[in-house]
């Protein structure tokens, strides 16, 4: 049964945090992969994981700031490392220098701000010794895969799986998120060969003792069966996401710069206005925003992270009421904008900064007043006269039902210009 909860759709705005042992390397968080290093040589980096600048309280309060509405952390990567004090495993966060549990401060500083607990888990695990070598695995290009494959037992990796989901979701109160990541039995890489999906992980199963032990939790769609919502991942969705021709919650995860780990070198990073207009792109279409930041290996934000988080929080502080609870509006904008409604109220956000004038079609007779949202000055509405010529000084007829709105000439300082236009009906 898919399960709605009315503030995942109003919050429209989240934090991704991807954090572990990769953050050490700061090469990507696939880094265990990428390299085929095997767990011998990463355990480098879980014998020296220390992150004496750790403060949740600090991360909460920069997702709060940025108009972020909840977060959701990586309680375990691929890579199989675990932040938290598992019974099931020594591969913990307890065991390196850290040692203590990472998630119980992380889920206390969610509450204090009032902000809505994530967690992210990986169904994969490249550490476990009964996870089966396949295409995806760090030694998939061992010469002896089915030697090492012959004691693995996915029976016993499946126990460990659903075990660690049961602690996570009984021993930290109210969560209200859950991340699984991924399958590849079906849609898969071609490469990713003998991968893994619903059957390995007894996804039915999996998904009720989730919905037992937190009946109001939203899941995502990553067991290779329906999820609350849908993900796409690090593209534009071009419309509203559909099932069965009818849309449904969507939630786009999002990267500042492609990767999700801490990668020290990557500087390939979006601007405020661009992370922005992606934000607003996606309310548009009725969808979330999940934005990654990659802590550090000491446990602190990245001072580009924590710019953009800033450059987002002065947009939002000011902008906030055309993204939460909005969603997509009957109404068709013009080249260069998105519109945004919640009620009677239409957002339209100007992409680009139009001379004077900015045309909307159908909306004629339909507002009875507008402002530029960032400062609640007016803006003045124009009739227009489908049979008027245009003439040396006076613009030319626009089709009927088309609402002219007048704006000033300077383009507010802003990342994106708003207006909110109150609709009569």
């Amino acid at each position: 049964m898919i399960h709605h909860a009315p503030w995942f759709e109003e919050a429209r705005l989240g934090m991704f945090v991807h954090w572990g042992l990769y953050a050490l390397p700061a090469r990507h968080e696939w880094v265990m992969n990428l390299e085929e290093l095997n767990a011998e040589y990463y355990s480098r980096y879980f014998r020296r994981f220390d992150p004496d600048l750790y403060d949740p309280r600090e991360w909460a309060r920069a997702a709060k700031d940025a108009g972020m509405k909840y977060v959701v952390l990586t309680t375990k990567h691929h890579d199989g490392f675990c932040l938290w004090d598992s019974a099931l495993t020594d591969y913990k966060s307890r065991n390196t220098p850290a040692g203590r549990d990472l998630v119980r401060p992380y889920v206390d500083a969610l509450r204090a701000e009032g902000l809505k607990v994530g967690f992210y888990h990986s169904l994969i695990d490249w550490h476990h010794p009964d996870f089966t070598i396949d295409g995806a695995h760090p030694q998939r290009n061992s010469p002896d895969v089915a030697a090492m494959n012959a004691g693995r037992d996915m029976a016993r990796y499946r126990d460990y799986l659903h075990g660690q989901v049961r602690e996570l979701l009984t021993d930290y109160g109210q969560i209200d998120y859950l991340f699984f990541d991924f399958s590849y039995s079906e849609d898969g890489p071609e490469e990713f060969w003998d991968g893994k999906g619903r059957k390995e992980w007894d996804s039915e199963a999996l998904l009720a003792m989730v919905r037992e032990l937190q009946p109001g939790i939203v899941v995502n769609d990553r067991l290779e069966i329906p999820g609350d919502f849908i993900t796409p991942e690090q593209y534009q969705p071009a419309g509203p996401m559909l099932a069965d021709n009818k849309p449904v919650a969507w939630e786009a995860c999002q990267t500042l710069n492609g990767s999700w780990g801490y990668d020290r070198d990557n500087f390939n990073f979006k601007s405020v206005d661009l992370l922005i207009r992606m934000l607003v792109d996606g309310v548009s279409k009725g969808g979330n925003l999940l934005l990654n930041v990659g802590p550090t290996g000491r446990g602190n934000f990245d001072p580009r992270a924590s710019e953009a988080l800033r450059g987002i929080g002065a947009w939002m502080q000011l902008h906030g009421r055309s993204i939460y609870g909005a969603g997509p509006s009957a109404f068709t904008p013009p080249a260069d904008a998105r519109y945004t409604q919640r009620g009677n109220r239409l957002y339209v956000h100007l992409f680009a900064w139009p001379f004077q004038f900015v045309h909307l079609p159908g909306l004629e007779g339909k507002v009875e007043y507008a402002q530029l949202l960032n400062d609640a000055s007016e803006v003045f509405l124009q009739r227009n006269d489908p049979q008027a010529q245009a003439h040396n000084m006076q613009p030319g007829a626009q089709p009927a039902g088309t609402l002219t709105v007048k704006l000033p000439v300077q383009r507010p300082d802003v990342a994106v210009p708003v207006l909110e236009l109150f609709l009569t009906e």
